[in-house]
Order: structure tokens, then C-alpha cells, then sequence
């Protein structure tokens, strides 16, 4: 009995074994690039996501110390993309996800000058500073080249309500921790690399090397 007992043991740790070996490897999630602010080429071999909620003060530093260097080096010269989704986590992001969605609908271009200043006039987490007028005035001080009662339309009526919550939902479903959560080619990157620069650059340049 004895043996029959540890037969059947070993067995079972083999199996095991087996079932971790031969796992199938996630596969990469697919997003719809072709309906999100792009920065970069639409050729870039790389394409890094973020999704992001504009009162995170965790995206404010993704954007602010992460970023520049990989925009510098990879996305200004052709090698990688970034495309922005939204992940609305904090209470009363929502209309600056409707506002930043509204100015990239107008002008692809703008929106990463809006989206940058965004996170630049950033205040604390705990104000509720996303009004409708404060994002008007943010857009009319950066001389968008937008319609800014069309801004102020698209925000009060809620015009891409849709869009931000397919993207929440899709958020959702794949159990992101929180914001940001980035992405390169589908890939999630665990916090402790996305939001360390060394760490993310050499990311991005092991994915860059892999793609030449």
C-alpha cells in the first residue's frame, strides 16, 4: 500500500511538472491601436501602451520621469510607438478622460500636448479640479489648435462615454492592478519595471533589439 501511495505521489509531482512545462504562453493582448491617441509612427515596430487615468499621481510620474528618455531615444526616431487608453480608478477622473478623448478626436497632435499638460498641472488626487471649465481653460491656454466649444460639448455631453468605458472594461477584465498600466507589445509590465526608468529603458531596448 505503502508503495502504491508513493507511486501515486510521484506521479502526481510529475503531472505537475508536465503542466507547467508544457503551459501555453499568454498571449498578448490585443488593442485597438487604430482608434487611440498614437505618439510615434504607425510603422514603429514596438508599441508601447499605457493605460492611464489623468489623476493618478503614478501616471503623472510615468509621464514626467519615464517617458521623455524612451521618447528621445526610441519613439522620436521611429522604433517605438505609444498609444494612450483610459483606466478612469479615481473618482471624478471622468471628464478629463472625456475632454482628453474630445481633443484627440479633433487634432491627434494636440492631444499629447494636453495630455502632457495634464499631468504637469496635476493637483492632488483629493480635489475635484476636472471640471468642465478648468479643462476648457487648461486647452485654451495651451492655444490648441481645437474647437473649444465643441471641447466643452463633448465633455458636458458626455460624447465618448462609450469609448472610456470599453477601455475600462477591457481594464477590467484583464485585472489591472491600478494605473499605469503599460504595456509593450500587449505585454503588461509589472509596476517595479514601468515605473523605473533603468528598468523600463531596458525594457524597451531588449523589445527594440528583438524586433531588428
Amino acid at each position: 500500500m505503502r508503495i502504491i501511495m508513493w507511486a501515486t505521489a510521484a506521479a502526481f509531482v510529475v503531472l505537475i511538472a508536465l503542466l507547467i512545462i508544457f503551459k501555453p504562453a499568454d498571449k498578448p493582448l490585443a488593442l485597438d491601436y487604430d482608434n487611440a491617441p498614437l505618439l510615434g509612427s504607425e510603422d514603429a515596430p514596438v508599441k508601447l501602451a499605457e493605460f492611464g487615468d489623468f489623476k493618478c499621481p503614478a501616471c503623472q510620474y510615468f509621464t514626467l520621469n519615464v517617458l521623455p528618455e524612451i521618447q528621445e531615444k526610441y519613439i522620436d526616431t521611429g522604433k517605438v510607438s505609444l498609444s494612450f487608453f483610459n483606466y478612469t480608478i479615481i473618482t471624478g477622473s471622468g471628464p478629463a478622460a472625456l475632454a482628453a478623448q474630445s481633443v484627440y478626436h479633433q487634432n491627434n497632435d494636440a492631444f499629447w500636448t494636453y495630455y502632457e499638460a495634464l499631468y504637469k498641472n496635476q493637483p492632488d488626487e483629493s480635489i475635484d479640479w476636472a471640471t468642465t471649465d478648468y479643462l476648457v481653460d487648461l486647452a485654451k491656454s495651451l492655444e490648441l489648435d481645437i474647437d473649444y466649444d465643441l471641447l466643452k460639448s463633448d465633455i458636458d455631453n458626455k460624447t465618448y462615454q462609450d469609448v472610456i468605458d470599453k477601455q475600462n472594461n477591457l481594464a477590467r477584465s484583464e485585472q489591472f492592478p491600478g494605473t499605469p498600466a503599460v504595456l509593450v507589445d500587449g505585454e503588461r509590465l509589472d509596476d517595479s519595471v514601468s515605473l523605473d526608468p533603468a528598468k523600463f529603458l531596458q525594457r524597451i531596448e531588449e523589445a527594440v533589439a528583438a524586433a531588428e
